[in-house]
């Protein structure tokens, strides 16, 4: 049995937006990786939370330089 489909909308708990950010975000950086790595692609992703951080991902050949 799979998981049951989900609305996609803003999530007003701020704990469960957080939460779900955080996995969401790992999830999305970590199939960046492997698209990197199994397709012999660059591969750059930029992440802005809801406070501001920036959590990014560049393969070895791309670089992405930054100042905030």
């Amino acid at each position: 049995m799979g998981r049951g489909k989900i609305a996609i909308r803003r999530i007003d708990n701020s704990t469960s937006r957080q939460v779900t950010f955080s996995k969401r975000r790992n999830g999305l950086l970590k199939k960046a990786k492997e698209l990197g790595i199994l397709c012999d692609a660059e591969v750059g992703v930029i992440i802005f939370s809801s406070t501001g951080r920036l959590y990014d991902f560049a393969s070895s050949r791309f670089f992405i330089s930054f100042t905030i």
